[in-house]
């Protein structure tokens, strides 16, 4: 099977046609994508500021890390769950779009920069993580992660105006 035909496949599904076709659930489950990331780039935002050496308050990384993630992980299962049914009403067309494919790679480079934090410079942070400032790494990975779910949502705005343009969503 191609990836032309998956996409087709997705796009014609039962749910995919209801939420293209209806008329109230494509903006309902927008708005839950919306809030959902919302709160997954504010809280990834508290963490990220408290990396660059930019704390609101004396926790520790660690201690803030164990409180925020929760509800960091918890968001972006919604948000992931909410922009797979966005996308899979015009799959095809959102595919195709260099705004998509841009929100897409910048999600990925997001998780690369997690990944890389979490497995090499986090590994440390019982040195580091009550103090203040923080090594370069960590400052490295907290204006990385801010800057890339920067673009994460200037992408998904600017695709949803592009669809707009074009008659969907």
């Amino acid at each position: 099977m191609t990836i032309h035909n998956a996409l087709l496949a997705l796009q014609n599904s039962f749910f995919a046609t209801a939420i293209r076709e209806g008329d109230s659930l494509f903006p309902w489950i927008e708005s839950f994508h919306v809030l959902a990331v919302v709160l997954v780039v504010g809280t990834i935002s508290i963490i990220d500021m408290r990396l660059i050496g930019l704390p609101a308050h004396r926790k520790s990384v660690r201690r803030l890390m164990k409180d925020v993630l929760p509800l960091t992980w918890g968001a972006f299962a919604v948000a992931l769950i909410t922009g797979f049914l966005l996308f899979s009403s015009e799959a095809l067309k959102y595919w195709a779009l260099r705004e998509f494919q841009a929100k897409m790679l910048l999600l990925v480079a997001a998780g690369v920069n997690m990944l890389f934090f979490h497995i090499v410079t986090f590994r440390n942070a019982h040195l580091w993580d009550e103090l203040v400032e923080t090594p370069p790494a960590a400052k490295l990975a907290g204006i990385s992660s801010i800057f890339l779910w920067i673009g994460v949502v200037i992408c998904g705005r600017v695709l949803g105006f592009v669809l707009a343009q074009q008659g969907f969503g």
